[in-house]
């Protein structure tokens, strides 16, 4: 798979992004929280959705590269927005896993003409204490420079435990390449979301929604789809679906995520507004 990996800069701002596919429509990704940026795992993703080059022009977008020391999730918001613009995208579709989900919920509530179909993956509408406790712990490790402590807890936490026995020796060797800085900035991202909720105001969403979730999803929980469909049951273009067996990180291992993915941004339904 052909990708390009490059930069934009927008209000002072710079930020990496992933680009192929040659479809003629615009679907942008936004990846959760990670001590990786998008550049370091970009063969990987373009394979991972390579079914939709055909039809999409992807654009995988990382966070912002200098991080000021407290950032806000509006804050995160905005630089996407502002990153978007710059690409010159419009009428997109979006996809976000869980951060990016979030980023992703907040984004087309506040922009409805820049998005035209909407879909998040194992994400929430808000945090609660349960789930700020799991982030916390991750940043502790962070805090500790515990790269090996922080890889492990993060796996473990993502994914169901016969898959993480198949990659926990891996992980000590990807852990040693983390950076003190990757580390840092890892914390940073990941205190921006404490305060997050949309959950009030996710019913202003009216483009088609497509949420779906992981029953045994150990970092946000269970009932976070849940409070999505709540939030959602009068709005007649949102879809709700749940996976089981997969864990948080359904979004990459679910052999048929990306089917459910572009069968719902392909289908010829109404964009938002309409």
């Amino acid at each position: 798979m052909l990708y390009q990996i490059d930069r934009i800069r927008a209000r002072g701002v710079e930020t990496g992004y992933l680009r192929f596919g040659t479809g003629p429509q615009p679907l942008v990704i936004l990846p959760g929280l990670s001590v990786r940026r998008v550049r370091e795992s970009a063969a990987e993703v373009a394979n991972q959705y390579r079914s939709l080059a055909a039809d999409f022009t992807l654009y995988v977008l990382d966070r912002r590269e200098d991080l000021p020391a407290e950032y806000s999730f509006a804050a995160m918001t905005r630089d996407v927005a502002d990153a978007l613009e710059a690409l010159g995208l419009q009428e997109i579709c979006l996809f976000g896993a869980s951060q990016g989900g979030m980023i992703a919920m907040a984004l087309t509530r506040e922009q409805p003409g820049l998005v035209r179909r909407l879909a998040v993956g194992a994400s929430a509408a808000r945090m609660d204490a349960a789930r700020s406790a799991v982030i916390e712990g991750w940043v502790r490790l962070a805090r500790a420079q515990d790269a090996a402590g922080l890889f492990d807890a993060f796996a473990q936490a993502l994914y169901p435990a016969a898959f993480y026995d198949t990659i926990w020796p891996m992980l000590p060797v990807v852990a040693a390449e983390a950076t003190a800085e990757d580390l840092g900035r890892f914390c940073i991202l990941a205190q921006a979301t404490q305060a997050f909720d949309l959950l009030p105001r996710l019913p202003e969403i009216r483009c088609p929604f497509f949420s779906i979730d992981a029953a045994d999803d150990a970092v946000l929980g269970a009932d976070a789809g849940a409070e999505i469909a709540a939030a959602m049951r009068d709005a007649p273009l949102f879809e709700r679906q749940t996976l089981s067996g997969f864990g948080h990180a359904a979004f990459d291992t679910a052999p048929d995520f990306k089917e459910r993915l572009g069968a719902f941004f392909r289908a010829q339904r109404s964009g938002c507004g309409e």
